[in-house]
Formats: structure tokens, sequence, C-alpha cells
């Protein structure tokens, strides 16, 4: 992949609120059929009803990736305004709806239901999901061998569910604890090969702790229907602007890493266990805490972190020329925080959740951008 640019597109799941409650609403059905006018299949529903899904076609450049997922917020904001709903961008719900999610109507949910039970009754949750070309599936398999070490970071970086239902839960990733419960959710496995993969899913697949072998939901995968890898283990970010400076980050990444595996290196084998406790004290402590640096098992602070990470991928940044844009999405967490800093200061400022709910919907808002630094 070196000297070539990978194409990036993004998935972004939204909840559907209720303007004077600010709790979510199951409309999912109808906002999809107004929205799909405009967007085809480029806007879907997820596993409630609470929830929406707009996604990007592939794009090149960062800016044509942002011209795209803002014209996506907007169709779909434009279809929850017509239900008399709004879109907002967070992990969880801030404010709950009556009783246990709606379900959405697929056979895929409804075998989740009686395969996972209780563990769904909370399945409410927003993420934002990275696909960068790469369709050589062998190749795809050992590149991710190199993204677990940093997807705590990930997680870290993009931290946007402080609240669920009404409650502080004292995490900067709520969204990540709520996946961390099950058994086929979080990092991959180390995987030697291809096959070696097949082969992990079809015993997950078999211990029932996997729906399907052909669809895990490991948060970096080959994507079972398309040429990429798919990056799934962050919050949806509330400003289009860090989700676009985290895809371009993750194109980075995966361009470095698909180079290491050109030149033969299968990737470090992180432990299992050291990298599912980064994880968990990623979704505690978030950007602006200390976490445990997977590769060396030293703790270290975020910030710190991430300027590791820039240094490993600016070579690929620079070539794409987007290191400024990386830099920029830094220094707006240095300054402004995370979305769950963003949402505790507002809870602060505004005396409540209902605060925090609508300034998640102006962030969300079509053409919002960046919060001012």
């Amino acid at each position: 992949m070196e000297g070539r640019i990978p194409t990036v597109g993004v998935e972004e799941e939204y909840f559907l609120v209720h303007p004077g409650t600010r709790a979510v609403e199951a409309a999912a059905g109808a906002v999809v059929a107004r929205a799909s006018a405009v967007l085809g299949d480029l806007v879907s529903g997820e596993f409630t009803a609470y929830q929406v899904e707009g996604r990007t076609p592939p794009c090149s450049g960062s800016e044509d990736l942002r011209k795209r997922l803002t014209g996506v917020r907007a169709a779909v904001s434009a279809a929850a305004g017509e239900e008399g709903l709004r879109l907002c961008a967070s992990g969880t719900p801030v404010i709950g709806g009556d009783g246990p999610p709606v379900v959405g109507d697929h056979p895929r949910y409804r075998a989740g239901v009686k395969q996972y039970r209780a563990m769904l009754d909370d399945f409410a949750i927003c993420a934002f999901h990275a696909h960068v070309n790469l369709p050589d599936r062998e190749a795809a398999v050992l590149v991710g061998n190199h993204l677990r070490p940093w997807l705590p970071l990930l997680v870290a970086m993009s931290a946007n569910s402080p609240f669920h239902r009404g409650q502080d839960t004292g995490y900067a990733s709520w969204r990540s604890v709520v996946r961390g419960r099950f058994p086929c959710l979080g990092p991959p496995p180390y995987a030697e090969s291809l096959a070696h993969y097949e082969q992990l899913a079809t015993a997950m697949e078999e211990s029932e702790a996997l729906l399907e072998a052909g669809i895990p939901f490991w948060d970096v995968r080959p994507n079972p229907r398309l040429p990429t890898l798919e990056i799934r283990s962050m919050d949806v970010p509330a400003n289009v602007d860090d989700t676009v400076a985290l895809a371009v980050l993750i194109r980075a990444l995966v361009v470095t890493a698909a180079a290491q595996v050109e030149r033969g290196d299968p990737g470090p084998r992180v432990c299992g266990e050291l990298l599912r406790a980064a994880y968990w004290r990623a979704a505690r402590d978030g950007w602006s805490g200390t976490g445990v640096d997977a590769l060396t098992g030293r703790i270290l602070p975020a910030t710190v972190q991430a300027g590791r990470l820039v240094d490993h991928v600016r070579p690929a940044l620079d070539m794409h020329g987007e290191t400024e844009q990386v830099t920029a999405f830094l220094r707006r967490l240095a300054t402004r925080g995370t979305g769950a800093q963003c949402q505790r200061a507002s809870a602060e400022s505004h005396g409540g959740f209902a605060g925090v709910v609508d300034d998640l919907i102006d962030r969300t808002r079509p053409g919002r951008g960046v919060t001012p630094e």
C-alpha cells in the first residue's frame, strides 16, 4: 500500500430524541423511510428503534469525507425533524426512554436477543466505524494484529458516553463498558493467518459466544461484505470534524501497518488480558487520565500515547497531507476535551441532563463544525 492512498468511509450511529423530554424515541422506522428518499442505502436502522445509522461512500480525501458526512447528517437530521425529533450523537442515551429498548426488526437482532438474553436489555449504544480499503483479507487480518495495541487509545480519544439513562457512570466511555461484557465484542484475537482467524471465529460460533462466524463483531475485522478493514472501537463523536480527524488517523495507522505486513512483520503478540485491561482503563479515565500502553504494559498519560501514535504514522499522514488535521484534533482534545468532558462541562453549566442533550443536539447539527477552542 506504500505510495497509494486507500479510500476511507465512515458509519455513524445517532439517537433520536424528543426536543421536549430530551429522552430517546423509538421512531427509527419512520425517520429512515424519510431519509432514504435522499440517501438511499446510506441510511438504515440499528439494533434499537431509538437509533439511526448514516454512512458515507468511500472517499479519497478528508474534505470529500467531511462534505459527504455533513450531507448524511443533514438528510437524517431533516428526516428526524419532520417526525418532530432531533438527532443526538452520544455513545449512550443521556436520558432513557421508558422500559427496555425496542429492538429493531431484523432477524440477526432477534437472534441476538434469543442468544444473549438480559445482556441486551440496555444495549442502546452509538458507535463510529471507519472503513479503510484493503481488499486482501489475508493482509487485513495481519494488519489487525498491528492495530490491536492502539485500540484502547482510540477509545480514550473518542470517549463520548459518560451518562447513561439519567445517571453519571463515572466513566468516560460507558458504551465501551456495555460492550465489554460480551464475549464476542472488543479487541480481536491475535491471528497467525486468515485461516487461523476464521478458525477462531468458527470456534466462537460453536460456543454460542458469537452469532455467526462469517460476521464477527470484533473491533477490527475484514468487513464481511466490503473490501475494507473495519475499525469499530470508537464512540460516535458529536462534531463532524472530530469524526473526520479520527478517520484519517485510522487510515494512516492502517497504511503504516500494511507496509509492515508487506515487509513480513505479522504484528506484536500483545497479551489479551493486558489489552482488555487497557480498554477498561481507557473507558474509565478517557483522554484526561493515564492509561495502559498495551505494547509495553506501562501506565502512561493518554497525551503521551497519542504523541507516540502520531510519530508512528507521521509518514503516512505527511504523504496524504493530513498531519495538520490530526494535530489540530489533538489540540482540541487538549483545550476542549473529548465528548465525555464536553458532556460533563455542559451538565455543570446547564445544571442537568436536559442541557447536556440540548448541547449534543447543537453539536451534532450538520455544518456545526468544531467547538471553538
